[in-house]
């Protein structure tokens, strides 16, 4: 069973969830493509690292998103991150060789999430984010930084056993 980060279910409002997540330590790439990315994350977690262990898949996978036409641009290019397990803290997390990983801690923090299956297409994830920050504005619910969305599933996993969440943090 692959450890998944965890979180308190605060409030629903419509389909979206308001959820409260303890701190968690990243790993994250930036400005490469997914695959390059993934690649990157991937040796990290299979031992490119200082202390040469193996760290364990969790989820989820988190990556910046971009909403064509509807602003220039919403988030940070092509970024990539694995959420480490919660076993590490900030001094035992094992460091990246490869310069091009690095560490992130992120603070306790709530997010609105809204969740969905099947493949994350741009189309179908850039309606998710559509909905999500509509509603999250008809709601009066203040945000913060850009959405991204969250991958929970193996990249062969067919895609009617996927899932996939959109979120923006909120103040």
């Amino acid at each position: 069973m692959v450890e998944k980060a965890p979180y308190t279910i605060v409030k629903k409002i419509e389909p979206i969830e308001i959820r409260e997540y303890p701190e968690l330590i990243l790993a994250a790439v930036q400005d490469y493509n997914d695959d390059s990315a993934f690649g990157l994350l991937f040796n990290y977690i299979s031992g490119e690292n200082t202390s040469r262990k193996k760290i364990p898949m969790t989820t989820p996978v988190i990556t910046s998103e971009k909403i064509p036409m509807t602003a220039p641009v919403i988030s940070q290019s092509n970024y990539m991150a694995f959420v480490l397990p919660s076993t590490y803290d900030k001094e035992t997390v094992p460091k990246p060789n490869n310069q091009k990983v690095k560490i992130e801690i992120k603070p306790k923090r709530k997010l609105a999430v809204i969740k969905f299956s099947g493949y994350a297409t741009n189309k179908k994830t850039e309606e998710k984010i559509n909905f999500l920050l509509t509603t999250v504005k008809k709601h009066k619910l203040k945000t913060k930084g850009e959405p991204f969305l969250m991958r929970y599933n193996s990249p062969f996993a067919p895609g009617f056993i996927r899932r996939n969440e959109v979120a923006i943090e909120i103040i």
